[in-house]
């Protein structure tokens, strides 16, 4: 880990466990994976603004996340400048593996939340978890349908989709009022719903910090001005994510759910490393060559 990496991690560990915690004491964090809470908007959004899932910071930047980052990282990756020898840094990361962290780590984003041979990663973790695919309706109604309509996204209702909606109209004598109101995407809940926003947000930070690393080991005098744009932008989108990390961990999941996406994007950082630290090994400087010079 980077001397810069270093504190924003600490950093990081405390805006969580400290979020987490007064999340609880004061009770202000809503459970996504309870479905009579989790379509409704959060019982503080009228007096929190970061509370309501329409505020600016996460419609903008963190449903689009990985977007962010990977435009910031490019910009910086590809305006910086060749790195110098320096005798200390046998294990120094090279231009090519910080490209290469970025890419494996973009796959690791996909799989996790978009697509693994079918649902992504996540939905699957929800559904081992006991998770089912739930469409809220009136009256707390829940109506449970098999979860393949969760993972395709797909809009369901009692014209489109009868046979699902079966039981309940039987029960319910066919109320029609009733039925136009049943229509929507059905979502995965009462699973252990993981922190994608926390999980997401960590393995920003960890990239685009190792990234500003290198182009501080580079030397600030060897900085384009294009690079100096983008050494700022770095650095601002670090605070960005540092803030919404903060805002997730004391609005939105439990405890548990807010913990496991913070570990598991510290993991899936490290994790990346191995084979990138195998198949792009960093060249060893020679010492005799450097005094030499």
């Amino acid at each position: 880990m980077s001397s810069i990496q270093k504190p924003v991690v600490y950093g990081l560990s405390a805006i969580v466990i400290l979020g987490t915690a007064y999340s609880v004491l004061c009770e202000t964090y809503l459970d996504t994976s309870n479905p009579l809470l989790t379509h409704l908007p959060h019982p503080l959004s009228h007096t929190h603004y970061f509370a309501s899932k329409k505020n600016f910071l996460n419609v903008y930047f963190i449903k689009k996340a990985w977007g962010w980052t990977s435009a910031i990282f490019l910009f910086s990756w590809l305006t910086s400048p060749q790195q110098r020898q320096q005798q200390s840094q046998n294990h120094a990361t090279t231009r090519l593996q910080r490209f290469a962290t970025w890419l494996l780590l973009t796959g690791v984003w996909i799989t996790f939340t978009s697509w693994f041979f079918g649902p992504a990663i996540l939905e699957r973790v929800v559904a081992a978890s006991g998770g089912e695919c739930i469409l809220p309706g009136p009256d707390n109604m829940q109506l449970v349908v098999p979860n393949e309509y969760c993972y395709t996204r797909s809009t369901i209702s009692a014209a489109s989709h009868p046979h699902l909606f079966q039981e309940y109209l039987t029960v319910n004598g066919g109320n029609f009022a009733v039925d136009v109101a049943l229509k929507g995407v059905p979502r995965l809940r009462r699973g252990h719903d993981v922190s994608g926003h926390l999980f997401l947000l960590t393995m920003s930070i960890l990239l685009l910090t190792n990234q500003l690393q290198a182009s501080f080991k580079a030397g600030q005098r060897y900085w384009s001005q294009l690079h100096q744009v983008s050494v700022l932008a770095n650095a601002l989108l670090i605070a960005i994510w540092l803030f919404a990390s903060a805002t997730t961990s004391v609005y939105f999941h439990s405890p548990f759910e807010k913990f496991t996406g913070f570990a598991l994007g510290l993991a899936a950082y490290g994790l990346i490393q191995i084979p990138v630290a195998l198949l792009l090994p960093a060249q060893p400087v020679d010492l005799g060559k450097g005094k030499a010079q």
